[in-house]
Parts: C-alpha cells; structure tokens; sequence
C-alpha cells in the first residue's frame, strides 16, 4: 500500500526529478529516532548524506523480497536429490502473493533449520561423492571464457546489470501491465544476448567482485526473464503482482501456482495447487 502511494506521487508529477519522494520524521523527537530507527539514522548518514532527525530524506519503492524461488518441500529438498534451498532462495509457499513483515524470519529461522537438519541426516546416510569432473571443467570454461574477453569487445558486465535493474525497475516493480512487461521482456531477451560478450576489467584470482558480477549476471537475467514472463502470464492482482490492466484478483481462474522450468527451448510454465487449511483467501480492506 505505501509503496502504490509512493509510486503514484511520483507517476502523476509530485515527487522530485530524480524520481522519489521525500519522507520528513524530523517531527519525531530525536531521541526517539535513534532509539527506534538507527540503522536508518546510519544509512541516511553514511549513504545520502542526510541526518534525517534534522532533514526529509528522499526514497522511492525498490525491491525487497521475492516471494517466489527454487521450489521446495518443508525439509528444504528440491527435486533433485540432495540439494537443499531455503530462505529467500526458496519457495515452500508460506507467504503466498505477498509476504508480510517480519515474516521472513519462518523462511530463514524455521525452514532453514529443518533443511539443515534433513541435510545432515542424508549426508550420514551416504557415501561421500567426488565432483563431477564434467562439471568442474565445464566451470572453468566459463570462467576462462569471462576472461579471455577484451576490453571493448561488447558492454561491460556492469552496465548490462545497470540497465537490467532500471529496466525491472520500470516495467515490473510496483505497476504493471501487458505492455510495459513484454517491453521488459524483450530488453531481457536483448541483454541475456549481450551478456555472453561482456567484459570485466579486474582479472585477478583473489576475491574478484568483477568476475563474481559477471557469473551472477547470467542467473540474474535468468530470474529476470522468468518473471516477466509469469507476470504476463498471471492475469490478475494478487500479492506484490498489481497489474493495471486486471486490477482485481481472480480466485476461480487464478488461484494456483505459477511453476517454472528451465528447457533447451527456454522457460517453460505449469501449474501446480495452493495448498489451503484453515484459512481462505479475502479481499484486503482498510
């Protein structure tokens, strides 16, 4: 709700330029800011520049969960033996469309000991498993590849990833609709092509964040990709998902899971059930 409100100041003309808002707690008695938010008071200093107990601090929505994720059964398995996903990574589906504050903690704190637990249990029950050596020489390749890569060659890695999150950032963040997705979609499709000629400029072997941002780039626009793609798909609200053009939630059409898997020919969509018990789904209201 505080994130559509802040949006639409900022779609119809109110917020700033550079595209925000600006929140004013210099109302609220400084101590009482230090007490109860001082991290903020931290990042406000350390990374705006602002002491926001004196001064309003300009914000704007940004991404802050994704509900979705790599889909587990409550012990954290997924469907390929022994490997495990919990946390925000995964998705045993106890949040639903949208999860609420504080939540996250079931995902880290619960799930994450259950799988760990499970996890430990298997490893007694088997033998020890050498890396596949296909595997290793096919990463090695990879790296070589990033690599060998010379300067101006095509983008760098860091701009494709810049361009990746402005693009998300205004065409499925908090409003979306048919159009503005499938433009997304097509700059990803552009940028997945590009990415296989990026560059880095630090080849060093000692904790390489260049080289790390060039291996995550690809499962970015992966991740990407798939949710572009699942939220042209889902035609309804639901959740964190608001589209303009079907504004309202559809439970007889859309009550389901939205399953992705990746294939030779590119993502592939299913459908899986919602697991319901005690309670049912019902319009929001304030």
């Amino acid at each position: 709700v505080v994130s559509r409100a802040e949006q639409t100041e900022i779609n119809e003309g109110r917020g700033f330029p550079d595209g925000t808002v600006a929140l004013d707690i210099t109302v609220v008695p400084k101590k009482r800011v230090h007490e109860a938010l001082r991290e903020i008071v931290l990042v406000g200093r350390d990374f705006a520049g602002v002491d926001i107990t004196r001064e309003p601090i300009h914000i704007k929505p940004g991404n802050h969960y994704t509900m979705g994720g790599v889909k587990t059964d409550v012990e954290g398995r997924t469907d390929i033996p022994g490997l495990y996903a919990a946390g925000e990574t995964a998705c045993v589906s106890v949040h639903g469309g949208n999860r609420l504050g504080a939540n996250s903690l079931l995902d880290t704190l619960i799930f994450g000991r259950h799988s760990g637990v499970d996890a430990a249990r298997r490893a007694k029950r088997i033998d020890a498993s050498k890396p596949s050596k296909q595997v290793l020489e096919e990463e090695e390749a990879m790296i070589a590849d990033i690599n060998s890569r010379a300067k101006g060659s095509g983008r760098r890695v860091s701009e494709i990833k810049l361009e990746l999150g402005q693009t998300m950032d205004k065409y499925v963040a908090v409003f979306r609709d048919e159009a503005g997705i499938q433009q997304a979609l097509e700059i990803v499709r552009r940028l997945k092509e590009e990415a296989a000629s990026a560059y880095i400029d630090d080849h060093g072997k000692v904790f390489n964040q260049d080289l790390i941002g060039a291996i995550e780039l690809g499962y970015m626009l992966d991740n990407a990709e798939c949710t572009c793609i699942a939220a042209l798909e889902r035609k309804e609200s639901r959740g964190a998902q608001y589209r303009t053009d079907y504004p309202e939630r559809n439970d007889e059409e859309w009550l389901k899971h939205i399953d992705v898997e990746k294939t030779d020919d590119g993502p592939e969509l299913s459908y899986s059930e919602v697991t319901i018990t005690q309670w049912q789904p019902e319009a929001r209201t304030y």
